[in-house]
């Protein structure tokens, strides 16, 4: 029984500590290419928070040019570290090194250890892989490869390559390209790696141009303006385009089925006809039963941002 004149005080329960949100997520990219390094955070969903561009002479720079001008790049992940970073790298790469192993027109990218340099200067999980072969995982979580285990992403205009996604694995065995040099002319012409006939030889904007310009229809020609013009002659040069786009794509559809095609680069210039006319070469090589028959699509993502795209892919593959 209390004493009404000294009522019971009740002790308040005391307040949990404030417990701090948790910081979301954010995952690092860089793009290295010759002259040229790009660095980006980016969320979750793959939008781009932050980004910054800084260049370098790729002819002339040194190694310690390399290092300054990924310093300057790597300061966009100074405010909120990163969960890693994925590095899409032009050239030949070891990703178990961590190295560019080299780059025709950048002689400085020889060996370069920017695995090291950028863990280094960020302290985070970095990893690296060629550019056209990284740009599938960013298709596989930001695009139209969501939800798929297998299917490929396609770099087109002044570089060409392919990454195929396998069986929910990037295809990236030690010394394997972008398929740029397969060939597909035994006795086509002379590519800048020294073979002749590779894919990279009638598949890219160079040869676009040059063809456009020997049908007598001027010089620069771009994709876009050919897809415009309705004379008989630009028909026939985008059909050859196309033909020799697809003549890649074949051999990819005939190895590993991957039933999906995502179109980048230069091929959002030329709009639905160069698209179909893509998917019809591919459809046309499919002839047994059961298998996937090829769709292709054109990836609606920023240029500038599809290398970005497959570095932050990356991060998400590995963690």
């Amino acid at each position: 029984m209390t004493d009404e004149r000294f009522p019971l005080r009740l002790v308040p329960e005391l307040e949990p500590e404030p417990v701090a949100p948790r910081a979301p997520r954010r995952l690092g990219a860089v793009e290295l290419v010759p002259g040229l390094i790009r660095a980006a955070v980016l969320d979750m969903s793959g939008t781009v928070l932050e980004r910054t561009e800084t260049g370098y002479d790729a002819a002339a720079a040194l190694p310690a040019d390399l290092d300054a001008a990924l310093d300057r790049a790597a300061r966009v992940f100074a405010g909120t570290p990163p969960q890693g970073i994925g590095v899409a790298a032009a050239g030949l790469v070891d990703p178990d090194a961590g190295l560019i192993t080299e780059v025709n027109d950048v002689p400085a990218l020889r060996g370069y250890p920017v695995v090291e340099r950028l863990r280094a200067l960020t302290g985070v999980p970095v990893r690296v892989e060629h550019h056209a072969r990284l740009q599938v995982l960013g298709d596989r979580w930001f695009g139209p490869g969501r939800g798929r285990r297998t299917f490929a992403s396609v770099s087109t205009g002044e570089v060409l390559g392919v990454g195929i996604l396998y069986a929910g694995q990037v295809l990236a065995p030690p010394g394997g390209r972008s398929g740029a040099h397969m060939t597909v002319s035994a006795s086509g012409e002379r590519c800048t790696c020294g073979s002749r006939g590779c894919w990279k030889t009638v598949a890219t904007t160079r040869w676009l141009r040059a063809r456009a310009r020997s049908a007598g229809l001027g010089e620069a020609m771009s994709l876009a303006t050919l897809v415009d013009r309705e004379d008989e002659a630009a028909r026939q040069v985008l059909a050859e385009y196309a033909e020799n786009v697809a003549l890649g794509l074949v051999n990819v559809q005939q190895l590993f089925a991957p039933g999906l095609f995502v179109l980048h680069g230069e091929a959002r210039e030329g709009g639905e006809r160069f698209r179909g006319l893509i998917e019809e070469r591919l459809r046309s090589d499919v002839v047994w039963e059961g298998a996937e028959k090829p769709r292709v699509v054109v990836s609606t993502a920023a240029v500038d941002d599809v290398a970005l795209l497959g570095g932050a892919g990356m991060v998400l593959s590995q963690v």
